[in-house]
């Protein structure tokens, strides 16, 4: 862990209607486990840990004391009509220094969730392009770092994984996704992570694969 001043923010109000299990995708279960307790059992060292929710509230909630009975929840209860960003955006309010966010509906490898955790500055991150249908990074290279400069549906060297950390001040007002949230402020650090987001059935059948291999593509 780094030792800034931290919150974290898991999004898991979304209803999932595209991954058609008929529940919220933070409740998929991969290989035995729920996506969200694989965030959760991340994050033990992360004191200040908020989980949205909306569709399916109390199964959420419920799953997350399983693994930890300090979770600060958040209802979006206007989960049907709003994205992600207006998730980040209510869970903000009286965060620490920085916010971590987090997608209820992904994957990350657990030696890269130590990277994550180990970063104590503002970053945006991304992987090889995974899953079915990816938003895209634009990246550049100065002074031996790169950068992200801008978010893309057509061209880009990695996917958007909805993984990002930013002062708290910057994620106070979101309307629409998480990456419109940070898209004022680009330039940012790009932090390379391997991820899986699980949106449709096929990106599922990948994930499956990849947990089921180690976590090795």
């Amino acid at each position: 862990m780094c030792g800034i001043s931290r919150t974290v923010i898991i999004s898991c109000a979304g209803m999932g209607s595209r991954l058609g299990f008929g529940c919220t995708k933070a409740l998929v279960e991969v290989e035995g486990k729920s996506l969200l307790a694989r965030h959760l059992e991340l994050l033990t060292g992360e004191e200040d840990v908020r989980v949205v929710v909306g569709y399916q509230s109390e199964r959420v909630m419920e799953e997350a004391r399983r693994y930890r009975s300090d979770v600060n929840f958040v209802f979006n209860h206007r989960y049907r009509e709003t994205k992600t960003g207006v998730s980040v955006s209510l869970a903000a309010q009286g965060a620490r220094d920085y916010v971590l966010t987090l997608d209820g509906d992904i994957l990350v490898h657990p030696q890269d969730m130590e990277k994550v955790l180990s970063c104590g500055h503002e970053f945006v991150s991304g992987g090889i392009p995974a899953s079915d249908d990816p938003w895209m990074l634009q990246t550049f290279e100065e002074n031996s770092r790169e950068f992200v400069s801008a978010f893309s549906k057509e061209v880009g060297a990695y996917e958007w994984n909805g993984i990002t950390q930013m002062a708290s001040d910057k994620m106070q007002h979101g309307t629409g996704h998480v990456f419109q949230m940070a898209e004022p402020y680009l330039p940012l650090p790009f932090l390379e992570l391997r991820t899986r987001e699980i949106d449709t059935a096929n990106d599922y059948e990948r994930a499956v694969r990849w947990v089921k291999n180690g976590f090795l593509s």
